[in-house]
């Protein structure tokens, strides 16, 4: 079997965890027309809430005796966790999924740089190029000079700065932080936070179709909250950030079968690139180990 190196191991789970949020994304935004926004959070984050703890239960990882600085990181890492819920639904529930999408793709970037900055990781220029190469083709999907920003596009701007705070704060835990409890704490803080939101909007009735919606999107949350949280504790934030770009291409996908929002020729274009960049990162990376290997 082969050994998969962290940096690998960091890329896979960073792409199902971009994945997860997509489809969740998705889900929600198919919500926009029943509830209102903070009610769907509500009840989407208490069965997240209770399928982590009892996940968190059964896996022996809670456990709260981890240190003060380390629990200031856990609050920390939460608060952008809180932020970035708010800044990216908002702008789902009146941005087409793909475009709030393209937005957040700036991540890999800043959360690269944001290492190379806070962290002292090295950032080579190669993998650089390939990170703002990926960017690149991200424009091409957004097109700014095609079409006027919105407010909410400056929301999923400043749901940006709040994830990037986010995963380059788990990076400073130590290993002594259980990834579930991580999770469970950051799902219990934003279903608070909905509930405290939806205390002052007039609730909607759930009907059968909304509970499914609020079903499949609790399912997807919680599988992208652990990933996220593992994926940025292995291997090196400037490989594992790039992978980020995956949730571009599960929006387009699921922009067209569930939305019908059709990518134009330039947004296809863009993300082709967005591939590419992608896949010579992980080039870069296996290369070295394939030379090894060689008698």
């Amino acid at each position: 079997m082969l050994a998969l190196s962290d940096n690998i191991r960091g890329a896979l789970l960073m792409m199902g965890a971009m994945c997860a949020y997509t489809f969740n994304d998705a889900f929600m935004k198919a919500l926009a027309d029943e509830l209102p926004l903070f009610q769907a959070i509500f009840f989407r984050g208490i069965g997240a809430v209770v399928c982590l703890a009892v996940m968190c239960k059964l896996l022996g990882q809670m456990r709260f005796d981890f240190s003060i600085r380390d629990w200031q990181l856990v609050v920390l890492r939460t608060v952008g966790e809180m932020g970035g819920t708010y800044f990216i639904l908002t702008a789902l529930f009146h941005m087409p999924l793909a475009n709030v999408s393209a937005i957040l793709q700036v991540l890999p970037l800043a959360v690269s740089l944001a290492a190379a900055v806070f962290l002292g990781e090295a950032l080579g220029w190669l993998r650089f190029t390939a990170i703002f190469v990926g960017f690149v083709g991200v424009l091409l999907v957004i097109q700014p000079g095609g079409a006027d920003f919105s407010i909410f596009s400056l929301y999923a701007l400043g749901a940006v700065v709040c994830v990037t705070l986010r995963d380059v704060v788990v990076r400073r835990m130590s290993g002594d932080v259980p990834s579930v409890l991580v999770a469970l704490v950051a799902a219990v803080s934003v279903t608070v936070m909905g509930g405290v939101g939806s205390a002052f909007t007039e609730w909607a009735p759930i009907s059968a179709t909304s509970a499914l919606q609020l079903g499949g999107a609790t399912a997807f949350l919680i599988f992208g909250y652990i990933a996220s949280v593992s994926a940025m504790r292995f291997g090196e934030i400037g490989f594992v950030a790039p992978f980020r770009y995956t949730s571009l291409l599960a929006a387009l996908i699921l922009g067209v079968l569930v939305f019908d929002e059709w990518p134009n020729t330039l947004a296809m274009g863009g993300a082709a690139i967005v591939v590419a960049t992608g896949l010579f990162t992980l080039y870069r990376e296996t290369k070295p180990r394939e030379r090894i290997r060689q008698p």
